[in-house]
């Protein structure tokens, strides 16, 4: 077992490869305040300069940088995306539809998943508990287009019991995660 010695700033007598922080400094994932405010300010404009989040955060735009790189190693930062009006595609129509697989399914449930994602009207795919077991977010050129996905993808798939299909008339994204600024 390596250890990280004291005089480098790691704990005596901690694997070196032990991420958790001293206690009380920082929750899951040895997510800190500063960290924290890292998210905040990504989640808000994810093409913020790292010197413009260093500033903000009062850090050195070079500590700034390994914790953005520390945060995506832990998977705590999954990604950065473009936020696409379907709209602006000519993908008018979106819906959130609600599907329960058959009992003898059970087991195709990562299949279901993957090939959902796949297709190109699905924008989300959500894995659920409870009544159903999947929201499959889709966004289709028209009404007809909505109902030929579910007749295509889904009523024709024997592995699907239930479909329940709900239009989106509006869909407005949250600035910040909640998670993230409730925790700064």
């Amino acid at each position: 077992m390596s250890v990280v010695p004291s005089r480098s700033g790691g704990r005596r007598g901690v694997p070196a490869n032990d991420v958790r922080p001293p206690a009380g400094a920082a929750g899951p994932a040895g997510v800190d305040k500063t960290d924290r405010a890292i998210l905040r300010l990504l989640a808000e404009n994810a093409r913020l300069t790292n010197n413009a989040i260093a500033e903000s955060v009062g850090i050195a735009p070079s500590t700034c940088l390994g914790r953005i790189r520390a945060l995506r190693d832990k998977g705590v930062i999954r990604g950065y995306h473009a936020d696409i009006d379907p709209a602006a595609l000519g993908q008018s129509v979106q819906a959130m539809i609600a599907v329960r697989l058959q009992a003898h399914a059970r087991g195709h449930l990562n299949e279901f998943a993957e090939t959902m994602i796949a297709l190109p009207e699905v924008l989300s795919v959500f894995f659920l508990a409870g009544a159903v077991d999947f929201y499959v977010h889709i966004a289709a050129t028209s009404t007809d287009g909505l109902r030929d996905f579910v007749v295509n993808n889904l009523s024709a798939n024997p592995d699907v019991a239930l479909t329940e299909t709900n239009l989106i008339f509006e869909h407005v994204r949250a600035v910040a995660s909640p998670r993230v600024t409730s925790l700064v």
